[in-house]
């Protein structure tokens, strides 16, 4: 037979706080008022009830808000192997546990030390054990309790908000929906009436109630209008308890706001306006303002202001004032006191915002009648136009009378008028005017290529009072005469390849003109006629204003002619028919077999080649070698013994004489430009020598250009006569080479080598026996008869 081991709980209620426990078993038929026994078995837990009462043995009741001095009793732990001799020790775990709820060790009595609270916690959920004190094991298993802390109404209702705002549009009807407001209780809603909130109005009637079980507001009064009253407030009360006597209670404060509705018209406070105008008030300015009174607010009370009728209506116009809600009175045109001096006008004033609910009230509109006085003021003359154009043509005399501008006044005594130009706009004074009848004259020359357009203006004023004047535009437009030649569209200056073939396109060229043609510029391109039978180059015209340059001849030579002036007449089709003579600059240039120009100097090309480190150290390896080698040179030349120029008397031929002045031969191109020679014609008159630094500079003498038939002779003893002669002449030896043979000349080439042999007849195996100085010619000439062999 199993031995089960029970766990007793005694429950004990009412015993120490007799006066707290006794209305707590009123409100609740399951509070128990004598102990309960609870048994447990080793792995099963029963409930032993007393037949008269149905509790659960794991609940158990608390009340909150304890006021006593003392430690509230909760209950009692008892096993059933307690003996009374100490042995065993309770064990208490869980929510507040050792802090809200202490349990003694030996009896097993539980309190709760301090005062509770439901709306902070209202269930505690404990463990209970009974261990033998002396090992430490235990001897019932672990038991679970709640303990529930039983409420009393001691929260007051609380708003959701502490003031509420509300709006609703005025002329409603009652029982109109305002706002709904709502209040909370802590306490427990399931246990009695302490949640149980009822809602009551202190303030605020008779214009809104308010639902007593849902907060909900409305309108109690009919028509309630927002121009007598538009602020209400409304204090609302929520009670607990169910609005029974002792209940708490909280309050709220409801804003009400009636918003406008469009229920009044507008009217205007008198029914006749009068305003005064002077005839000179410009158009659109202000003539005065009227305003109808209209109750409502915002779009509500905005209105339209319109001229219905009257003698004015074409003549003043009115807008509204989107800030004042004013009709403002405008002039539409220019006033005449000579013609009308009164008018009237029936303004209306209409709401722009109608509610067809308020129909019923009256029609949303009123008018008013306006009287306006135009008043005699001095006016200054009128132009008889509001801007003036005039034509004139560019060629026209100065003095010579272009147009004429006309102004009068329009006040009845006509006094007569003078008319200016404002120099602010003819700074330049090109016009001018006649003061007495407005004709206006060219006072400078025109020209409509520097300016098409001329804008003055002219000044009319009265003799009699000069502060009354008026302005008027005058647009001339300065017409367009062919007196310009027309030119090339831009400087050209192209080349010629040396190798280049005959009729070869080189150039095309293209024309622009000043003057302006109606009917399209038709240039025509020709050569000048000093060009047009001696060039080397032919000009074709493409009649479509363009024209090419084109060779004449095959192969050009860049050392007889590097550079070609080519002049080109333009003419226009226009009357009278314009020309002009432009230049075309063409320079001679070696190109590749692709016609890519490579150079256009005289001298050799010289192309720059990149080169790596060990070729520039090799390099100036051989400088240094070569220099050792000429400084060698000249040494040993000091030492030899200088060798007679002529050795016999017999040996005929050349006498060279020796200046110390080594020239470059035919590449040296620094000293002399050989080309000035060869084309007198194109010297350049403001080239020194470039290898001396002058002493002196003057500016050099022009020498007349020597005719193309001038025997060498002539020219040779001229240009001698003309260094005699030159100051800037260099007073030092040197070697002239003068190699112009003129056109045609009968005696061909003048060379002393030529003159008596023909070059097959000539042996130059002597120039080696003259010694080292002319080894280099004994070796061309050597070489030349060695190909002439092969």
């Amino acid at each position: 037979m199993r031995t089960y081991h029970c766990f007793w709980l005694l429950f004990w209620a009412g015993q120490p706080q007799q006066s707290l426990l006794t209305p707590l078993s009123k409100r609740t038929s399951g509070f128990p008022e004598n102990e309960k026994v609870l048994v447990l078995s080793g792995n099963s837990r029963r409930d032993l009830h007393r037949s008269k009462r149905s509790w659960m043995w794991n609940q158990f009741f608390l009340l909150e808000e304890y006021t006593g001095t003392d430690y509230q009793y909760v209950g009692k732990l008892h096993s059933d192997q307690d003996k009374g001799d100490g042995s065993l020790k309770y064990i208490l775990s869980g929510d507040g546990a050792g802090d809200l709820f202490i349990i003694n060790e030996n009896t097993g009595d539980i309190q709760a030390t301090k005062r509770l609270d439901r709306e902070e916690k209202p269930v505690y959920i404990l463990r209970a054990q009974a261990v033998n004190r002396r090992t430490g094991r235990p001897v019932e298993p672990e038991s679970e309790f709640i303990i529930k802390i039983h409420d009393i109404n001691d929260n007051e209702p609380m708003f959701t908000k502490d003031v509420y705002n509300a709006s609703i549009p005025e002329m409603s009807d009652v029982g109109t929906f305002v706002v709904q407001v709502t209040a909370t209780d802590a306490d427990d809603p399931t246990y009695g009436n302490s949640a149980k909130v009822v809602y009551s109005i202190l303030q605020g009637q008779p214009y809104f109630s308010v639902e007593s079980e849902t907060g909900i507001i409305k309108t109690a009064l009919l028509n309630m209008d927002r121009e007598n009253r538009e602020q209400y407030q409304v204090v609302i009360q929520a009670k607990d308890m169910g609005g029974q006597m002792g209940g708490l209670s909280g309050t709220t404060t409801v804003n009400i706001t009636l918003t406008d509705v469009n229920d009044n018209p507008p009217r205007f406070p008198q029914s006749t306006y009068q305003f005064k105008a002077p005839e000179s008030t410009p158009p659109d300015s202000p003539v005065g303002r009227i305003k109808a009174n209209d109750a409502d607010v915002d779009e509500n009370a905005e209105i339209e202001y319109s001229i219905t009728e009257g003698d004015g209506y074409d003549m003043f116009g009115i807008t509204t004032d989107k800030d004042t809600q004013e009709g403002i009175i405008t002039v539409k045109k220019a006033l005449d006191f000579e013609t009308k001096n009164l008018y009237i006008l029936k303004v209306e004033a209409t709401n722009t915002h109608v509610d067809p609910r308020f129909l019923y009230l009256g029609p949303f509109k009123d008018s008013a009648t306006v009287r306006i006085q135009v008043e005699d003021v001095d006016e200054p003359p009128v132009f008889s136009r509001p801007a003036y154009i005039m034509e004139v043509k560019e060629d026209v005399p100065i003095n010579s009378v272009i147009g004429t501008v006309t102004a009068q006044d329009p006040d009845a005594a006509k006094n007569p008028v003078k008319y200016s130009v404002d120099r602010h706009t003819d700074m330049d004074r090109v016009f001018n005017i006649n003061s007495g009848n407005g004709s206006i004259f060219t006072s400078k020359p025109l020209d409509r290529e520097t300016l098409l357009w001329h804008n003055i203006t002219v000044i009319a004023a009265e003799i009699n009072n000069p502060k009354q004047s008026s302005r008027v535009p005058v647009f001339i437009k300065v017409l367009d005469v062919n007196d310009n030649a027309p030119e090339f569209a831009m400087f050209y200056e192209t080349f010629v390849c040396e190798n280049a073939k005959a009729e070869q396109l080189i150039q095309t060229l293209s024309a622009v003109d000043k003057d302006d043609s109606y009917s399209g510029h038709q240039f025509s391109f020709s050569l000048a006629p000093e060009a047009a039978s001696s060039s080397n180059f032919t000009l074709q015209d493409n009649r479509d204003n363009t024209a090419g340059i084109f060779t004449r001849k095959t192969r050009y030579n860049r050392h007889e002619m590097s550079t070609y002036f080519l002049p080109v007449v333009i003419s226009d089709n226009d009357y009278p028919i314009q020309s002009s003579t432009e230049t075309v600059t063409i320079r001679v240039c070696a190109c590749d077999h692709r016609g890519k120009m490579l150079s256009c100097n005289a001298e050799a090309l010289i192309h720059p080649t990149g080169l790596s480190t060990g070729a520039l150290i090799a390099i100036l390896l051989c400088i240094i070698i070569l220099l050792v080698t000429v400084v060698l040179f000249a040494a040993l030349r000091r030492q030899r013994k200088k060798e007679p120029l002529i050795i016999s008397k017999e040996d005929i031929r050349d006498n060279i004489v020796s200046y110390n002045d080594e020239g470059g031969g035919e590449e040296d191109t620094q000293a002399f430009d050989i080309g000035t020679l060869r084309n007198p014609e194109a010297i350049d008159d403001n080239k020194l020598r470039r290898d001396i630094v002058p002493e002196t500079l003057f500016m050099p003498r022009r020498t007349a250009a020597a005719r193309d038939n001038t025997d060498v002779r002539d020219f040779i003893n001229q240009r001698l006569k003309e260094n005699d002669i030159d100051p800037t002449a260099p007073p030092y030896d040197s070697l002239a080479t003068y190699a112009y043979e003129g056109n045609g000349s009968v005696a061909e080439s003048l060379s002393s080598l030529e003159s008596v042999t023909t070059d097959g007849d000539q042996d130059y195996d002597y120039l080696s026996d003259w010694g080292p100085r002319f080894k280099k010619l004994a070796d061309m000439y050597g070489a030349m008869d060695s190909d002439k062999d092969s």
